[in-house]
Formats: C-alpha cells, sequence, structure tokens
C-alpha cells in the first residue's frame, strides 16, 4: 500500500501569499483615499460653522470680521472652534458680506472649499 500525503506545495502557499499581498495593498491605497475625504469634509463643515458665525456676529454687530488664520477666526469669532488641521482665513467683500477659504493639512492636496456669502454660499 501506497503512502499518500495530501498536503499544499510550497509554490501553491506563495502563490496565495502573493494574492494576499496584492488584496492588503489594494485595499490600504483606497482606505488612503477615504481618509483625505475624511479630513476635506472636516475642512468644509468648519467653513460652514465659521460662515454661521459670521452670519451670528453681524446679526450682533452689524459689521463681518476678517480673520488671517484659524487662531484669530476662533478669537474674533466666539461662536466658532475648527478642527484640528483646518486652515482658514475670512476676508471681507466691503460691508455686505464676505469670503471665506477653508482646507485641512492631511487632506486632499490643493483642495481649498470656497464661501462666499455674497454669491449664496460654499462655490
Amino acid at each position: 500500500m501506497q503512502n499518500q500525503n495530501q498536503a499544499f506545495t510550497l509554490i501553491e502557499l506563495l502563490i496565495v501569499v502573493a494574492l494576499i499581498g496584492v488584496i492588503v495593498g489594494i485595499a490600504i491605497v483606497q482606505l488612503a483615499g477615504y481618509t483625505a475625504g475624511s479630513y476635506d469634509a472636516r475642512a468644509k463643515s468648519d467653513l460652514r460653522n465659521a460662515a454661521n458665525a459670521e452670519e451670528a456676529y453681524f446679526v450682533q454687530s452689524s459689521e463681518y470680521v476678517a480673520c488671517a488664520n484659524v487662531a484669530q477666526c476662533e478669537t474674533r469669532l466666539p461662536q466658532f472652534s475648527a478642527s484640528s488641521g483646518t486652515n482658514m482665513a475670512i476676508s471681507l467683500l466691503g460691508t455686505t458680506g464676505f469670503v471665506g477659504t477653508a482646507s485641512n493639512d492631511r487632506g486632499t492636496n490643493g483642495l481649498v472649499y470656497t464661501w462666499n456669502s455674497v454669491q449664496g454660499g460654499m462655490q
């Protein structure tokens, strides 16, 4: 009687390990895209919140405020608090409105959101 061993060969195991490596590599690339998208959403949300704080400030004081960075925006707009990594600036359009821009350090490179209060919001 002949002894029959049933087992995987080394080649079969290497092929399976290689396939798992390819699948993991694809998953990591996709995950990086989702992560950048979440930071972009933070910047967009922060800009919308800053615009709401600007409008609330305008109702109380009949003027808008400008700010060159997040720290100034948080100081000048007491109702506003930004997420970490958000870059923001708000400039005035005379006395009738403002334009705000926001991005996130960990978001998509070069993606900047703009809010124009005169033209109706997010651009």
